[in-house]
């Protein structure tokens, strides 16, 4: 049965932008935290520890919903998308006050602490990882949300 791993992460001061709001690169940051939250500690907990040893992301896609605040945590659900013999894809779906703020995913790839270059999936990693393993959610799926958009689109505030 597939899951997701979900975590909080704090919004800094040091994240916002002239407009009070979570710069774009700095959603970036908030995705990478919650990341190691997952792939890292959580991972070690269940004797995964190899991940901590060297992972690269390969390839990052987000897409922006509205604007994201410091006033209340950042809450970031993960799951796998795709689980191949030397990467794997994770997706995203970052939201504030139970509205969904950004939606993302990243290809990683394991790579050898020594040489830097990529490895295989051992079969722990593959086994934690195939628990988190899900179909991707169709983007109508995640627009059809309410709290998502007003009726011109995204929900930003004025």
């Amino acid at each position: 049965m597939s899951r997701r791993y979900v975590t909080q992460v704090r919004v800094r001061w040091s994240d916002l932008d002239a407009f009070r709001h979570v710069n774009n690169a700095k959603t970036v940051t908030l995705l990478e935290e919650a990341r190691i939250d997952w792939l890292f500690s959580d991972a070690a907990r269940h004797g995964v520890q190899r991940l901590t040893e060297g992972i690269v992301v390969a390839k990052l896609e987000i897409e922006y919903k509205r604007p994201i605040g410091m006033d209340v945590p950042v809450t970031v659900s993960m799951g796998v998308t795709g689980l191949g013999n030397a990467s794997f894809t994770i997706d995203y779906l970052v939201s504030q006050a139970g509205a969904c703020a950004a939606t993302a995913s990243t290809v990683l790839v394991p790579v050898d602490p020594v040489t830097f270059r990529p490895r295989r999936l051992d079969e722990r990693e593959r086994a934690f990882l195939s628990r988190y393993q899900h179909r991707p959610a169709a983007d109508a799926d995640i627009d059809a949300a309410p709290a998502l958009h007003g009726p011109n689109g995204p929900a930003w505030p004025r």
